[in-house]
């Protein structure tokens, strides 16, 4: 039976009641933030339901969870409290259901015009991590800074590479990035360059988000992963290349990324996701046991990004790739990362990496797409090897259901100029 809700949801929405993804809002301008749920072109708030009393399962009927700011609290109770704030949130959106279709009090303080909204970040993040799970784009970057002979390190193939992000400098879609500034390559004896950086690109992500974290000391066993992914968001890691590259040996990236990630304002939650499961490629060498999962699965979630450039209206659409790519599946990511003791916490997040397909209009940044800036795009007749001031960078999201989308939305944000 094909679910349908009262709310009228139109056919390329993303937001339909199989979707049902989390975010944080202000009704209006110095209103407090509070948790919603997306359905069509409106938002769902949650703490006027649960004032209401109508999360009345066993979980949820005394919780002050969906009258936070944020949804840390929600996101630590875990995955039966998940199922039942959704099967709730359903069944009262459901058309068949008189609770809040016919309470037209209620429905007009609970259901807001999504472009009324101010959109926040949805989580408090403690820590953030950045995987490199995409063969292509490990092989690509590989081949353009290390030839193509051995254009991948052969530890890549036996765990999950990561590097720890700035948790504080991740900001919701919309926000404008300034162009950062640092040192670049030296040219002859010259001491390095130093200023705005010259090769700002974009890095196609989408970022897992942690629900119930775990003990100091105590992994999470992959096959019980999944238990503790919330869902999943878009994610451009805003990067400069040429700051990168000097700076990168030995300890890796630092201030070529920390001015800037953007992610998307609605969590799409597995639940959502879990139809639009998938196989994940073939990986060889098989994992040692501790990444060995029973089931393995990736989600077939179609990307695209496009690039607004300054000073024009028209986008252009540079990168289709998808999400079924990845190499390292989130559960293994999740449980490389704890392997060692470390302990997650509600909220934190970790990206995939830069997720680029096998053909190059799949691949996932301008690095790869402009081939390190000697193969520059056209977009409307001029021609981009990085992006410039003013340029605005537009990522989507999408599954393809039957007669439905379950999507993210957008994730975007426009490059400013380096201050002066």
């Amino acid at each position: 039976m094909n679910l349908e809700s009262f709310v009228e949801v139109q056919p390329h929405s993303h937001f339909p009641i199989q979707n049902l993804p989390y975010g944080v809002f202000k009704p209006e301008s110095g209103s407090e933030a509070r948790p919603g749920v997306a359905i069509g072109d409106y938002v769902l708030d949650l703490s006027v339901i649960a004032s209401a009393g109508l999360f009345d399962g066993p979980l949820l009927n005394d919780t002050d969870c969906f009258n936070q700011t944020n949804l840390n609290k929600f996101l630590g109770m875990g995955r039966p409290a998940w199922k039942e704030a959704r099967a709730a949130i359903q069944k009262l959106l459901s058309a068949t259901q008189p609770t809040l279709r016919d309470n037209e009090g209620l429905k007009r303080k609970a259901l807001l015009p999504m472009d009324k909204v101010e959109m926040l970040l949805p989580i408090a993040i403690g820590d953030y991590t950045d995987f490199f799970a995409s063969l292509h784009h490990a092989k690509n970057c590989g081949t353009i800074f290390r030839g193509p002979e051995n254009p991948i390190p052969p530890n890549w193939f036996h765990l999950p590479i990561a590097y720890h992000g700035r948790a504080s400098s991740v900001v919701i879609s919309g926000t404008d990035i300034v162009r950062p500034r640092g040192q670049g390559h030296p040219s002859g004896n010259s001491p390095p360059y130093f200023g705005p950086s010259r090769k700002m690109d974009f890095e196609l992500e989408m970022a897992a988000v942690v629900g119930p974290g775990n003990e100091l000391g105590n992994p999470i066993d992959v096959n019980k992963a999944k238990n503790h992914i919330f869902g999943l968001v878009l994610m451009n890691d805003w990067s400069a290349r040429d700051i990168q590259a000097w700076e990168y040996v030995p300890l890796g990236p630092f201030l070529g990324k920390s001015f800037g990630t953007t992610v998307s304002p609605w969590i799409v939650t597995l639940d959502a996701l879990e139809p639009f499961a998938c196989d994940v490629p073939k990986q060889s060498p098989h994992p040692l046991p501790y990444l060995a999962e029973k089931f393995s699965t990736n989600y077939d979630i179609s990307l695209e990004v496009r690039i607004k450039p300054t000073g024009e209206e028209h986008t252009y659409v540079v990168t289709k790739s998808n999400f079924k790519h990845l190499y390292w599946t989130l559960s293994q990511q999740l449980a490389h990362h704890t392997v060692n003791g470390c302990n997650l916490r509600p909220g934190d997040i970790f990206g995939t990496g830069t997720i680029s397909g096998p053909e190059p209009e799949s691949y996932g940044c301008l690095l790869e797409l402009t081939w390190n800036g000697t193969k520059p795009l056209s977009l409307g007749g001029a021609t981009h090897t990085f992006l410039e001031d003013g340029d605005e960078v537009i990522f989507t999201g999408c599954c393809k259901g039957s007669g439905y989308n379950v999507g993210f939305g957008t994730c975007s944000g426009k490059i400013l100029p380096s201050p002066k």
